[in-house]
């Protein structure tokens, strides 16, 4: 049997959200093939095949279009009538990925692979599963009453499925997948000796995504000429060009520069605190390994959602300015201990720690209707 993960990497949230499936999938039925194909880059027409390459561009300079754009396109008619004028736009590039896979049943972790995919997959299709990877606020391109499965992570989001007209039994909270070294049992002294960091000092951790986006700078900046006694790790993710500038400068002794790691469950587990934006994989993978988060920026529209997430489950503070990272970080230092408690224990409540496997259970269960 052979399952195609359709995904793209606009943002990192959607190729970590489709590899922790991927995982779960070959963990729970071995004998099943899986491949990830990025459906934007390798088959989508010029200029969407460039999404990919341009994301962190349009984020980072047009913050303002994105966020009006979203809005005007977020809802089940315009959504509809968008997909609509893409149609003929779209219909070779589909129609080429169609033969080139042949596949026993389809996953889609991105909004622009799902209903123009369900086109031209035509009558007799294998079964399509749609994986959302938006955490709250998820567009109406993620919904098409076609889909034999719609998998959302929160009831916030499975609400707004409802309203899209995807029916009741057709769509489940199943949590947001998150790779399985998020769920591995690491305490934070035996992180810091796998890191080289002292395990004395108080640790934070900032990151910005994969691209590095800002407000990476200015914090870092601040964190410079601030004084405080802690421990800085700094992830720079793709962004080559900040962590060069940053290698360039003066740093107190106790701070870590990286680019593109591969090992972050271990960077979060040995921090006391986690600043980054608010990517719905990054707040998944920070809560699934107890660490409280400071979020400093948000994607108008899809991920400001994510925000009042966080704030209502009690899983951390919005910051959105260096002074206010400053400010909360001095009294998470006197109460860093009772924080990371509260934190834990709300895991279970979010399905953080079996969020994958239940995904990948409800995909298995749909593969003996393709054969």
């Amino acid at each position: 049997m052979k399952v195609i993960i359709l995904m793209s990497d606009t943002g990192g949230g959607h190729r970590s959200v489709a590899a922790a499936v991927k995982s779960a999938l070959v963990t729970e039925k071995p004998e099943i093939s899986v491949e990830l194909v990025d459906g934007l880059l390798d088959y989508a027409p010029y200029p969407l095949n460039r999404l990919p390459d341009w994301y962190a561009t349009i984020i980072a300079r047009f913050v303002g279009l994105w966020r009006y754009g979203y809005l005007l396109t977020d809802g089940p008619v315009r959504a509809q009538m968008l997909n609509l004028l893409a149609r003929p736009f779209l219909r070779s590039s589909v129609h080429r990925f169609v033969e080139q896979h042949q596949c026993d049943l389809l996953v889609s972790t991105h909004p622009m692979l799902v209903s123009s995919i369900l086109d031209g997959l035509g009558v007799n299709r294998p079964p399509f599963v749609t994986v959302v990877t938006d955490l709250v606020t998820a567009h109406a391109w993620w919904f098409d009453i076609r889909a034999d499965l719609t998998l959302v992570p929160t009831e916030e989001a499975r609400n707004k499925a409802l309203k899209c007209g995807i029916a009741s039994d057709q769509v489940q909270v199943a949590g947001l997948p998150v790779s399985g070294s998020f769920s591995k049992k690491l305490n934070r002294k035996l992180a810091h000796e796998k890191l080289g960091w002292d395990s004395s000092a108080f640790t934070v951790l900032l990151m910005a995504g994969a691209e590095g986006m800002e407000p990476l700078w200015d914090i870092a900046n601040a964190f410079r000429s601030s004084n405080m006694a802690l421990q800085l790790a700094i992830v720079c993710g793709r962004n080559e060009r900040i962590l060069s500038e940053f290698q360039a400068l003066d740093w107190p002794a106790d701070t870590y520069l990286y680019g593109f790691v591969d090992n972050m469950s271990v960077l979060i587990r040995g921090a006391d605190v986690v600043i980054t934006k608010a990517g719905p994989s990054t707040v998944m993978e920070v809560i699934n390994c107890g660490r409280p988060l400071l979020l400093c920026g948000a994607i108008p529209g899809q991920e400001d959602g994510n925000v009042r997430f966080v704030l209502e489950n009690n899983l951390g503070w919005w910051t959105p300015f260096p002074e206010d990272v400053l400010s909360r970080l001095r009294v998470l230092q006197r109460m860093d201990t009772r924080r990371k408690d509260s934190v834990s224990m709300a895991i279970d409540s979010l399905f953080a720690s079996r969020s994958a496997s239940t995904v990948a259970s409800e995909i298995i269960g749909l593969l003996p209707k393709a054969v």
